[in-house]
């Protein structure tokens, strides 16, 4: 069974909605890299029955996905705001080049710095 990274994420947007064991077992396989034999093994559970709880989670987190879209919303801003950090940066390089003004200068650091923030608080 090949591993879906995407999941991953998805599991730190919805696993509190999953049931324990789905979620359980989701981490196991994705954040401790686990076989499906070694958390079979863990819980006195086929490695069949390991593997059909981690597709049922799977496909519960990429429904709930679909539905509420917030891991899709999560990666458009951090990317908008990488977008925004990096044209701050230009516009700090191009007053350099172009005048100097302080309060371009002050602008850009403070556009900056709330990008930044944003995205290290998500």
């Amino acid at each position: 069974m090949a591993k879906d990274l995407s999941i991953a994420l998805l599991l730190g947007f919805y696993g509190e909605l999953l049931t324990q064991k789905q979620r359980e077992f989701l981490e196991y396989y994705y954040y401790e890299d686990l076989s499906l034999s070694e958390i079979a093994q863990n819980e006195g559970i086929t490695r069949q029955g390991v593997r059909d709880a981690i597709k049922r989670a799977e496909s519960a987190l990429r429904e709930m996905e679909s539905r509420l879209a917030l891991a899709q919303r999560f990666e458009d801003m951090k990317r908008g705001l990488e977008n925004i950090m990096a044209n701050a940066a230009q516009i700090h390089e191009q007053n350099l080049r172009c005048g100097l003004s302080r309060e371009i200068n002050e602008a850009a650091a403070q556009i900056s710095a709330t990008a930044e923030r944003l995205i290290l608080h998500n």
